[in-house]
């Protein structure tokens, strides 16, 4: 056994990206020229526009949630129960 010794294994691992291929018609083309025209490669124009999209409908999932509690008495209900407790636990001051 060798005193002092240090060994230690480094692996390197990269991100392996998935090509697709897609068929864009006219409007799909000019959008992309659009997004691709102040220097942007069409493959980050895709992402980023699949990414964004993919946001918008999270988002768009929140928002009819939260329409839909909205619109529910119970909830509501609950909602004004839960402000009084907390405000009745709150430190004076």
């Amino acid at each position: 056994m060798l005193s002092g010794v240090v060994s230690y294994n480094c692996d390197t691992i990269w991100a392996v990206e998935r090509a697709i291929s897609i068929r864009l018609d006219e409007e799909a083309q000019e959008a992309l020229r659009s997004l691709t025209g102040s220097g942007r490669s069409q493959s980050e124009a895709v992402r980023e526009a699949i990414v964004e999209l993919a946001r918008r409908g999270r988002r768009g999932d929140l928002a009819a949630e939260a329409k839909r509690l909205s619109a529910d008495r119970e909830d509501r209900m609950e909602k004004v129960r839960v402000a009084r407790l907390m405000e009745s636990l709150r430190a004076e001051g």
